[in-house]
């Protein structure tokens, strides 16, 4: 039974198939695109290839008498001789304490207990943002900048460009809503 659908496709496959084939050889064949005239170049003599082997691979006199008069000096910068006396100090950078960090150990952070001034850990910004978020008449940009040692300029983009989300939970509606139970 399975050969059943190959035999109804060959069927329709090979219904009126010398018609078709007829039909298909006695179309006119289309006409083949002219071809383009090429420059017939007269055939190269193997003594000329010989020729033309020396000419490549022989001196050109003149271009050798040029490139003798060719002279290239270089000179090295002279190196900058160091500053007798002790290296420069690096820059110290003033860091504050964390106001906030996540509650126990782990969390893929490593133990941070201080940041320089005028940055903010991600838990610290996540909590300033949703402060000035919940109480913007209190956690202004000037009150979050001072907090958090920060450039009010900066402190004035952080707050307007980085808005934390809004996580809600709705409850399912049960009231008047049919359900579909299983059967």
């Amino acid at each position: 039974m399975s050969n059943m659908g190959a035999r109804v496709s060959r069927m329709f496959r090979n219904f009126n198939l010398e018609n078709r084939v007829i039909r298909e050889i006695s179309k006119e064949k289309p006409l083949v695109a002219p071809r383009h005239k090429t420059p017939v170049l007269p055939p190269v003599s193997s003594s000329d290839a010989a020729g033309d082997s020396e000419v490549i691979h022989g001196k050109n006199e003149p271009l050798v008498s040029l490139l003798k008069t060719v002279w290239v000096q270089s000179e090295d910068p002279l190196p900058a001789e160091p500053v007798p006396g002790p290296p420069a100090p690096l820059p110290v950078v003033e860091r504050r304490p964390l106001k906030f960090s996540l509650p126990g150990p782990g969390h893929g952070l490593a133990d941070i207990t201080d940041v320089p001034k005028g940055r903010l850990s991600l838990v610290e910004a996540l909590r300033a943002l949703n402060s000035h978020k919940t109480q913007p008449a209190t956690w202004t940009a000037q009150r979050v900048a001072l907090e958090y040692c920060l450039a009010p300029a900066d402190t004035a983009a952080l707050l307007q460009f980085f808005i934390p989300f809004n996580v809600k939970i709705l409850p399912p509606q049960r009231d008047g809503q049919k359900q579909i139970r299983g059967s």
